[in-house]
């Protein structure tokens, strides 16, 4: 059997979607009761479903049965403007510690999401606007400065993997912006790809945020953009090779800006662009990330090969086939 937390939301239910086109079904679902969530799940196929809380119960009880496989931990909060230190450390890092635990000890194979939200700005491992200030050397990691409490709760999980050793039998995946179907129920922390969609849809138009930074001129700004269904397959590139360990960036490689992003949603709506440029509120002003970009030579070096979809591509596909349809990705 495999285990899936975080099973009913955006990774957690593509993933499981990629394994039933592999004939894989054997699966359990953990993830909290949601109900634009179960939408995510209600075409997939596995074996039993449980609520966190239940599963964690049976985990530090010692009642899960033999013939265990795998887990893939994707279940986290993963909102980056979430103030509650207290129920991000029990959920982000405590979860993680009790499970990864469990399942070294049980000699299980266990490969957990952590997050790009671990770099900060970039500058703390090199230059600004670098690649070299996103790269996943595990030697380094204590000096990343993670810019909210998101990031930072996600930060102390790898450090606490790495400092027991565990990362030479686990695997961490920090994945970037990850955009595509089943993000759906998100809110607020949708991709800009759907946000756009709406806009275009509903207004024609689309804003962006003025920039504060004298390095890039409005919607200039960088992040490294990467379709769900590359993600999905980077993720399972380490299932389908259990000798590999360790943390990895999981990202396109190249940063893109938003003016290009914006203008990839119109083409693929059939539309001219209409960008109106807005002022950037100041909560968000500080802490706002102008450049990522994630150094995928380490997973290249892992023996990953696959080209990855471009992001006018990527979009493309989102939008004609599922965006504009309301479909969600399936399983058998």
């Amino acid at each position: 059997m495999i285990i899936v937390t975080g099973g009913a939301g955006f990774i957690g239910s593509a993933l499981i979607a990629a394994l039933n086109k592999r004939g894989i079904t054997d699966i359990l679902v953990v993830d909290e009761h949601g109900k634009d969530k179960c939408k995510n799940i209600v075409n997939l196929s596995f074996a039993d479903y449980a609520e966190k809380n239940n599963f964690l119960k049976t985990v530090v009880e010692k009642k899960i049965g033999t013939g265990l496989e795998s887990v893939f931990h994707m279940g986290a909060c993963s909102d980056t403007t979430e103030t509650d230190a207290e129920y991000l450390r029990k959920n982000n890092y405590q979860y993680s510690r009790l499970l990864a635990q469990w399942a070294t000890d049980a000699n299980v194979r266990f490969i957990y999401a952590s997050s790009a939200a671990t770099y900060g700005d970039g500058s703390t491992c090199g230059e600004r606007g670098r690649t070299k200030g996103f790269s996943d050397d595990e030697e380094k990691i204590q000096e990343l400065r993670p810019l909210n409490m998101y990031g930072h709760s996600k930060q102390l999980f790898d450090l606490w993997a790495r400092g027991n050793g565990l990362l030479k039998k686990i695997v961490g995946l920090k994945y970037f912006n990850v955009f595509g179907p089943n993000e759906y129920h998100k809110g607020d922390m949708r991709s800009f790809i759907l946000k756009a969609f709406e806009q275009i849809r509903d207004t024609g138009k689309v804003r962006l945020f003025k920039s504060h930074n004298p390095d890039y001129t409005d919607g200039e700004y960088k992040r490294d953009f990467l379709y769900i269904k590359d993600a999905v397959d980077m993720t399972l590139f380490f299932y389908d090779n259990p000798k590999i360990t360790g943390l990895f960036n999981i990202g396109a490689g190249k940063a893109r800006t938003w003016n290009d992003l914006v203008k990839a949603v119109f083409a693929a709506m059939g539309k001219s662009p209409n960008i109106e440029y807005i002022e950037m509120p100041d909560s968000i002003r500080n802490q706002y990330q102008y450049f990522t970009q994630a150094d995928i030579t380490k997973l290249r070096k892992a023996g990953y090969k696959k080209q990855i979809t471009s992001l006018e591509n990527a979009i493309k596909d989102y939008v004609r086939n599922y965006l504009q349809n309301n479909k969600y990705l399936s399983g058998v």
